[in-house]
């Protein structure tokens, strides 16, 4: 007869354990021999499951599983304890070192590192592990780490004595028999959540199950059986360990349906029971689900609404931005209508000269006209003259024209040198005597992308405000002089409009470009306001520094048009400008 044994401990520890047992149902069976097959767990089912053995002499949880799948049957239990004092009960030790502080109970084994035989042993894991899910720690996931060692069990002792494990499960009485044999000293260790002392006479951590079953196959034949159990149940202490009667292995049962291992595994819950077991969150969730559905419909409601108010506040700032681009170029047709009312007097001054010219020609070829003998070559001098006098003329009338006529702004790289020279020939000579208009153009200048007319505005109001400077700082006694010059400063290119007035004080020279600002009687203050605007949107800067030796400059830059490429060595070291 086979009996397969559970060699928790090792096969020398089971032929230690078990081979007096089987001599003594050799003896009281003497037809059939009895020899043992140490086995793991693994082994054990296999072995089982091939008919390898006959019998089983193996742990609770083992016995379980071996009933539920091949119909094994107990025929005695196991008797532990002492000769004096047999207990039939078997349960599990979580032992620590006694200097390792900080583990006391059970819940305080979170986050610590845990040794274990292995995770199928019954009273090496098991039995503890439900004693640790009831006190709050889930080994799989809320140790920080699960060591198993494997057989044979003190294995986990020196894992826990090395320090490579915090805590360790032990199979009851383990740990006093180890002290009884002197492989451990009495105050080495010390039991975590130990239980009050109970019919097993040993330091536990658990409750107490049934303790190990001999059972019989389902191929065994029953009247061999029912001899091994009459045999077991009156063996002699001195022969081995004692049996008694087949107990109750319910509460094993109940452990194994608590944890779902064995043969009761997980399986998914009923829709009842989901129901019934998670109804107060299916309520949470179907509150949440509402509220979700009320608070998306709001928010619907809401974005309709403001895309509503939106397109219309976009609709109105679009009416109202195309009114204040209607409003600007009006505002700038009528400075210019007003820069050019200002040099009326300029502009008539330019148009006398070729008009007297072509009078004083026209009177000369008729004279020529009625000499006996006419000189047909002066007539022909004098008729060029009076068509270049009217070229002339109508060159000035056409620049003025130009300068005041509504159009859109038409920006193109331009030569900032040429424009200064065009708008001054549209400004004309200043009539007031001793005044003069001087010009310094830098050479080498980068064109500039802008639009003429709007440039010929700025420059030409600048101009307008320098003579009138000018003359207010002579006492209206003429004289004087306006630089207008170009140059480079800071990789942009500068135009500068100095006169020789009184200048300015400070607080008028930061204040002097914005709207209604202005110092002259009756002035309006958009001048400077409007230069501004243009010189912006252009991408450049305008200010006010006081003039060298006297009067005001009043500087704009521009950037250079896209592609052109600055360089200082084009410029002249004389006129370059630092932007200050």
């Amino acid at each position: 007869m086979r009996v397969g044994v559970l060699a928790y401990r090792g096969s020398e520890r089971a032929a230690h354990d078990w081979e007096p047992t089987l001599a003594y149902l050799e003896r009281a069976i003497p037809d059939r021999r009895f020899v043992m097959l140490p086995l793991d767990l693994a082994g054990m089912v296999l072995a089982v499951a091939d008919r390898q053995v006959d019998f089983v002499i193996t742990n609770p949880g083992s016995y379980v599983t071996l009933e539920a799948r091949f119909a094994v049957t107990r025929i005695a239990t196991l008797e532990s304890g002492t000769p004096d004092t047999p207990i039939a009960a078997v349960g599990s030790t979580i032992i620590r070192r006694t200097d390792r502080a900080g583990i006391g109970k059970l819940a305080d084994l979170k986050k610590k590192r845990l040794a274990v035989v292995s995770t199928d042993a019954f009273g090496g894991f098991q039995i503890a592990w439900r004693e640790m899910e009831e006190a709050g720690v889930r080994p799989f996931t809320d140790l920080a780490e699960l060591t198993t060692v494997g057989f044979p069990m003190e294995g986990v002792v020196d894992a826990v004595r090395d320090g490579s494990a915090d805590a360790g499960v032990l199979r009851a009485c383990l740990l006093e028999e180890m002290t009884a044999q002197g492989r451990i000293a009495p105050d080495e260790f010390a039991v975590v959540g130990e239980k009050p002392p109970g019919e097993l006479p040993c330091r536990v951590s658990s409750r107490l199950y049934p303790d190990w079953p001999f059972a019989r196959l389902a191929h065994t034949p029953r009247d061999l059986a029912r001899r091994v159990a009459a045999a077991l149940l009156t063996m002699p202490t001195a022969d081995g360990p004692t049996w008694t009667a087949s107990l109750d292995y319910t509460s094993v049962h109940e452990l194994f349906r608590t944890l779902h291992i064995g043969p009761y595994p997980k399986t998914p819950p009923t829709l009842e029971e989901v129901l019934s077991e998670n109804w107060h969150w299916l309520a949470i969730a179907a509150a949440a689900v509402l509220w979700w559905m009320v608070h998306s419909a709001r928010v619907e409601v809401l974005v309709r609404r403001r895309t509503a108010e939106l397109v219309r506040e976009i609709a109105e700032r679009e009416r109202a931005e195309a009114t204040a681009l209607r409003l600007r170029e009006e505002r700038d047709q009528l400075s210019r209508l007003g820069i050019v009312g200002e040099m009326a007097s300029n502009i008539a001054h330019e148009l006398n000269q070729p008009l007297a010219a072509i009078g004083n020609f026209a009177g000369g070829m008729s004279r020529i006209l009625d000499a006996p003998a006419p000189d047909l070559g002066m007539l022909r001098a004098g008729a060029r003259s009076v068509a270049e006098q009217a070229e002339r003329a109508a060159a000035i009338i056409q620049r003025t024209r130009g300068f005041v006529s509504r159009r859109d702004a038409q920006r193109s790289a331009l030569s900032v040198n040429a424009v200064v020279e065009e708008t001054l020939s549209l400004f004309g000579a200043p009539t007031d005597p001793g005044l003069s208009i001087v010009t310094e153009p830098a050479d080498g200048l980068p064109e500039v992308r802008a639009d003429k007319v709007e440039l010929q505005q700025v420059l030409l109001n600048l101009l307008q405000n320098a003579v009138e400077a000018t003359r207010s700082g002579n006492n209206g006694g003429g004289g004087g002089e306006i630089v207008l010059r170009t140059a480079l400063s800071g990789g942009m290119v500068m135009i500068e409009v100095r006169d020789s007035g009184p200048g300015a004080p400070e607080d008028s020279r930061r204040r002097m470009f914005e709207p209604f600002f202005t110092t002259k009687p009756g002035g309006l203050g958009l001048g400077l306001s409007i230069c501004r605007t243009i010189v912006e949107r252009h991408g450049g800067r305008i200010w006010a520094v006081p003039g060298v030796p006297r009067g005001l400059a009043v500087r704009f830059i521009l950037p250079p048009a896209a592609g052109e490429a600055v360089s200082s060595s084009s410029v002249p070291s004389s006129i370059q400008e630092t932007n200050t």
